[in-house]
């Protein structure tokens, strides 16, 4: 193995066992950074290394508390800026407002493009992120951005499994691409979940697109927020004669009156990835977390020895 020694890896405050994980990966030790606050909230960021034409890379998933973290990694990337490194990567595992991604009524901001412009500006070269909410976000950027899919970390999960006439499900028609891909992946079925509402008071009416009827089912969706789409889809797909009920979700925001959901639903496990540090009290049994660590650290190596990041999912979603 190539000499890392030029690596760096420096992490904020939002997911620092995802970086260890990195950099246990890397075989590389974590960057001291030095993350604290002024007595009114400011952030007060000190990069306790030499860096100066170093490779750099700044782990900050943008997940709860999404400002606060967003402003962290803004600030780091600034401090390391103005310490001459030769090149500052943002690592993103989870871009928060992606969600924001296009005017969907009058007079509302694209939160996501904003997003990338405070990034650039402060001065990265490159982001590394995974699953993007839509993918038209990697547009919104000038700079290079590789978004890294966790279909294969899922995949060998499943695969273990072995579970039989197994069915891949998209929760909504806008998942339909990303489900494709993990049918095409684990050699499934396809089915997908048509939510459509009768009328402005009458609820939405679940129409299943595809055989579930004595099958096994996987949900596949890039995030897990509230979990109102996923327990709604769990409960239409029982209705229609599925069998044992999964979903893997790559974010695990998990919002809201999403757990109380997930353990009133019918649905077996919900297997997601450490993109989001999950606190101790949402953590229940029926919720699995994979590692993604070992997957960015390739990543990061592919960009330091300016390899190709492609190669490693083999052509997912062609």
């Amino acid at each position: 193995m190539k000499n890392n020694k030029e690596i760096l890896v420096f992490s904020g405050s939002a997911n620092p066992e995802l970086a260890k994980k990195i950099c246990n990966h890397l075989k590389v030790p974590l960057g001291n950074a030095q993350v604290d606050r002024f007595n009114d909230g400011e952030i007060r960021i000190r990069i306790a290394e030499d860096v100066r034409g170093r490779d750099v890379f700044i782990v900050q998933p943008t997940c709860y508390p999404v400002n606060d973290n967003l402003m962290e990694l803004l600030i780091i990337i600034d401090a390391i800026k103005r310490s001459s490194a030769r090149r500052i990567t943002a690592v993103m595992p989870y871009y928060g407002y992606s969600r924001q991604d296009r005017k969907d009524r009058p007079r509302v901001p694209i939160t996501a493009k904003l997003v990338a412009n405070l990034i650039t500006v402060a001065g990265a070269n490159r982001v590394l992120t995974m699953d993007l909410h839509a993918g038209q976000i990697q547009g919104f950027f000038d700079i290079p951005l590789d978004n890294l899919f966790a279909v294969n970390t899922f995949m060998k999960y499943f695969e273990k499994m072995h579970l039989p006439n197994l069915v891949v499900v998209s929760p909504d028609v806008g998942g339909m691409k990303m489900a494709r891909a993990y049918a095409k992946k684990f050699k499934a079925g396809l089915a997908v979940v048509d939510k459509r509402r009768i009328n402005d008071k009458e609820a939405e009416v679940m129409n299943i697109m595809g055989e579930v009827k004595g099958k096994n089912v996987c949900l596949i969706d890039d995030l897990v927020a509230t979990a109102g789409t996923l327990v709604e889809a769990v409960a239409a797909l029982k209705n229609a004669g599925a069998k044992k009920i999964f979903a893997a979700a790559t974010h695990a925001v998990l919002s809201g009156p999403a757990i109380e959901r997930i353990e009133n639903s019918a649905l077996e496990e919900l297997i997601v990835t450490d993109t989001i540090p999950i606190p101790r009290e949402k953590m229940i049994p029926r919720i699995k977390v994979l590692s993604v660590g070992p997957l960015l650290g390739q990543a990061i190596e592919r960009i330091h020895y300016e390899k190709s990041i492609s190669t490693l999912f083999d052509k997912v979603y062609q």
